[in-house]
Formats: C-alpha cells, sequence, structure tokens
C-alpha cells in the first residue's frame, strides 16, 4: 500500500507537468498508431502462414534463422518506434521541468536529430530482447525464470538510458553505462524501482471493464455503445498512463544528474524512487 501511495504522489506530480502540456499525448497516440500498424504488418502475414509456432531444436537451420530473424526484425522495429516517440516526450519533459515551455516542434526535432542513436539502442534492446526470447523457448520453465530475472536487470539498468541518450547524446553503449552510473551514484547497488504505474494502471481501467459489463447485460445497441466507450477510454487511460511515465523518467534523470529544479517534482519525493532490494 505505501508502494501505491507513492506512486499515486509521481502520478500526480507528472500529472501536473501534463496539464501544462498536454499535446505530449499526440505523442503517445502517434507512438501507438505506429505500433498498431507495425504489429499487423508482421501478425497477419504470419497467421496466415501458420508460422507462429517457435521450431522444435532439431528444427531445420533456415527454418530456426527465419523464425527468430522475424521475431529480431519486428522487435528492432518496434523498440525503434517506441524509443522515437519517448524520446520526444522525455525532451519536451526535460525543457518544462528546466523552467522552458516546449512546443511538439521541438519534441520531433530532438527525436530526430537523434535518429542513429535512437537506432543504436533500439539494436541493442531487441538483441537482448531476442537473447530473452530464445532463452524461454527452449526452457519453458527454467528458461522463464532466467529470462524474468534477466528482465528485470536489464529494466533496471536501462530506466535512465533514453533520457540520457536525449539530453546527453550517447550511443546505446554509452547510455546503458551512463545509465547504470546514475543509478548507482545516487541509490546504490541492488535496485528495485519504488513505484508500480502498471498497478494503478488495472485499478484505473476498473470504470471502463464495468461500463461494458452493464453493456452487455443490456440489448445490442447499448452494448455496442458501451464496448465503443469502454475502448476508447482504455486508450485514453494508455496513452496518459504511458505519458505521465515518461515525464516521470525525466524527472528522475534529472534529479539523479542533479540538475532538477524544484517545482512540480521535489527532491524529497524523488529520494525514493528507487530502493535496495
Amino acid at each position: 500500500m505505501g508502494k501505491i501511495s507513492y506512486t499515486w504522489s509521481l502520478m500526480k506530480a507528472s500529472f501536473a507537468v501534463l496539464k501544462k502540456d498536454k499535446e505530449l499525448l499526440v505523442f503517445a497516440f502517434l507512438s501507438s498508431i505506429c505500433c498498431i500498424i507495425l504489429m499487423a504488418s508482421f501478425l497477419v502475414p504470419i497467421i496466415l502462414t501458420e508460422n507462429y509456432a517457435p521450431p522444435a531444436r532439431d528444427a531445420a537451420t533456415e527454418t530456426q534463422v527465419a523464425y527468430y530473424g522475424t521475431i529480431f526484425l519486428f522487435y528492432f522495429c518496434n523498440y525503434f518506434v517506441i524509443v522515437f516517440f519517448n524520446s520526444a516526450i522525455i525532451s519536451c519533459a526535460i525543457i518544462r521541468l528546466q523552467g522552458g515551455d516546449p512546443t511538439l516542434a521541438d519534441g520531433f526535432n530532438a527525436a530526430l536529430s537523434r535518429l542513429h542513436f535512437i537506432a543504436g539502442w533500439a539494436l541493442l534492446s531487441a538483441t537482448i530482447g531476442l537473447i530473452l526470447r530464445i532463452l524461454e523457448d527452449r526452457n519453458k520453465k527454467a528458461g522463464a525464470v532466467i529470462a524474468g530475472v534477466l528482465g528485470m536487470a536489464w529494466t533496471v539498468m536501462t530506466f535512465l538510458a533514453v533520457p540520457v541518450l536525449v539530453s546527453e547524446k550517447l550511443g546505446p553503449i554509452a547510455a546503458l553505462k551512463r545509465s547504470s552510473a546514475l543509478l548507482r551514484e545516487t541509490w546504490g547497488n541492488q535496485l528495485v524501482g519504488n513505484f508500480g504505474f502498471g498497478v494503478l494502471y488495472c485499478v484505473s481501467v476498473i470504470p471502463g471493464v464495468l461500463l461494458i459489463m452493464a453493456g452487455m447485460t443490456m440489448g445490442k445497441v447499448l452494448l455496442y455503445i458501451s464496448l465503443v466507450v469502454g475502448i476508447l477510454y482504455f486508450v485514453l487511460v494508455g496513452l496518459i498512463q504511458s505519458t505521465l511515465q515518461a515525464i516521470f523518467q525525466a524527472a528522475v534523470y534529472l534529479y539523479a544528474s542533479d540538475r532538477l529544479t524544484e517545482g512540480d517534482f521535489s527532491k524529497d519525493l524523488l529520494g525514493s524512487a528507487m530502493r535496495i532490494r
């Protein structure tokens, strides 16, 4: 409960920034649209050819290369889209948190000027993602545990990587090292996040779920209306949540690099963003 309460405080501070720059939701919206189109471009051919199951260990080399090569390409494209638009949000958030007044153009310009860094980070992230996927496919039980542990460690190590990439214009390996160093220097070793944006997202979608459930007890017209409204509500909540988390990352980065200007986020609030495991 303490973690949820703390997360709520972080979200309120992030929302205060979002209220000043509502246009940041445009980046999250475009990111979602691009990701949906990208997923469809990969998923539809896979379903039509029925090649969605991972190949057996004794499958032909070309079969395994084709399967995991496709997954790698999808990971790379997906990470590229997400990091591109997150870079735009974070760059605008950094401007706002340092007393400026960002525009959509500022976000797009920042992301476009760092395309090579974004591509490099997407390549590194896709490689790590593919390795974890192969571990899971090769051994469902042990592989899932190992991949889960390594995935958590990767999430913590890279938490500040995109803000570092945006603000300091570093390549993927240098950004990873800088992210890890900032976290260790600020909070110490063996860290885990002391926040749970996902938990509050699950709570916030309850009204939409209840609306759809209520529509199921009524006629077809009201059911269709409730489905449309419910889905739109889920999308809006998702866009807001992802934008708030990117703003929070920007704030944590400024705090860790000792560049935070006291405002919507206080140093006391951000000082507890991480804790020892």
